[in-house]
């Protein structure tokens, strides 16, 4: 397995995962937008994606977006997307990206990763715990949506 931040070189790959992932929250299949989605990200330094290639194969992807903190002054990354392709589940990947975004972060010298998942998405809350992500009890989160 091959695990290393994504270039521009990766569009068609990271942009089927990303694809795939959209599907998996029940979005319909788009691959156009996301890959102009990506595109966009990958040429504007929006993000920072991660990509894992086993046997030349896109298996699985993070994606990463800067957030930062006036009460502690320091940047925090927002683990925003990670998907594993269905057919590489259970081989260990999805660790293998947490690694990374641990290690991206410590590198960049950011406070902290947070992230969000679905209130049913069971196998994705373990394995983030078993990381040492923490549940927030703290604060509620809202949303305000304007399309």
């Amino acid at each position: 397995m091959e695990t290393y931040q994504a270039t521009i070189e990766d569009l068609e790959g990271v942009s089927n995962l990303f694809n795939s992932y959209r599907m998996f929250y029940e979005k319909p299949s788009d691959l156009e937008g996301a890959k102009k989605y990506i595109k966009e990200r990958l040429e504007n330094e929006e993000s920072v994606i991660f990509v894992v290639k086993n046997d030349q194969k896109y298996v699985g992807f993070t994606q990463l977006y800067p957030v930062f903190s006036s009460i502690s002054m320091k940047k925090s990354w927002m683990l925003n997307d990670m998907f594993v392709d269905q057919e590489a589940r259970k081989l260990g990947i999805g660790q293998v990206l947490l690694h990374k975004v641990k290690d991206y972060a410590v590198k960049t010298g950011a406070k902290s990763v947070v992230l969000e998942t679905a209130p049913d998405n069971y196998a994705a809350q373990k394995l983030y715990e078993k990381n040492g992500y923490v549940r927030d009890t703290q604060f509620y989160h809202y949303e305000l949506s304007v399309t």
